[in-house]
């Protein structure tokens, strides 16, 4: 699978980390942009779904309340999938279907569309934080490098970049990139990563970005929901 591919090349010998992050041309920090939203929980009688998906694209946030984002979560119909033995947790779409496939700790294909689908990788590693391994960028740079290596590349390059904390503190890393391929064409893919209990963990979310047939803003909202949710299991 290319998924367990990319994390041995990137980890190789479990003693690196090589994904790296630049930082977003619209940004001058790492961290994600957040915003407050007081009195969430009026959210549900003042905010049609429609508003409520529109106000997250525009703003491009994560939702820090609980109750904002569980209602969110509701209107992109989105549910909570959790491995407790592997310890992480992350929302997947309600109507994506589980799949069994070697390679992937678990993995989530979209409905008559196998090639968009949400994968993720657990191994062990012998660092006990990301940041061990390196910084953002040098880990987007490693990423890059690895992408580029496959013949089936055409071109890929990073989009974005963030760093945001995780549950009791933990350190994660999120980007996004375009990979152009001979298999398949043009994709999106959302990335995570984190390192919990000397354990690596890898999210890759793939979905088509055609030019003839873009992402659109509606999908988009719903994967970058997907990224923002994935954290360890508590």
């Amino acid at each position: 699978m290319a998924l367990k591919s990319l994390s041995s090349t990137l980890f190789h010998q479990h003693s690196q980390f090589t994904i790296s992050f630049p930082k977003s041309p619209s940004s001058s920090s790492s961290s994600p942009t957040t915003c407050t939203i007081h009195e969430s929980h009026k959210l549900s009688h003042s905010f049609s779904k429609r508003n409520l998906i529109l106000t997250t694209f525009l703003w491009g946030i994560v939702l820090p309340n609980p109750g904002a984002s569980l209602l969110l979560a509701q209107e992109l119909e989105l549910q909570r999938y959790t491995d407790s033995n592997e310890g992480f947790t992350l929302l997947t779409p309600s109507s994506w279907t589980k799949v069994d496939k070697a390679g992937a700790t678990v993995l989530f294909q979209e409905a008559n569309m196998a090639s968009n689908n949400i994968g993720i990788v657990v191994s062990p590693v012998r660092l006990t934080s990301l940041g061990e391994f390196g910084t953002p960028q040098f880990v987007a740079d490693k990423l890059l490098q690895a992408e580029k290596r496959k013949e089936s590349t055409v071109e890929a390059e990073v989009i974005s970049v963030a760093e945001r904390p995780g549950k009791e503190g933990l350190q994660i890393y999120e980007f996004e990139y375009e990979l152009d391929s001979t298999r398949g064409g043009m994709k999106r893919i959302f990335s995570a990563a984190f390192v919990a209990s000397k354990k690596l963990y890898l999210l890759n979310i793939v979905h088509s970005d055609k030019p003839e047939s873009p992402l659109d803003p509606h999908k988009r909202v719903v994967l970058e929901q997907v990224l923002h949710s994935f954290d360890a299991a508590t």
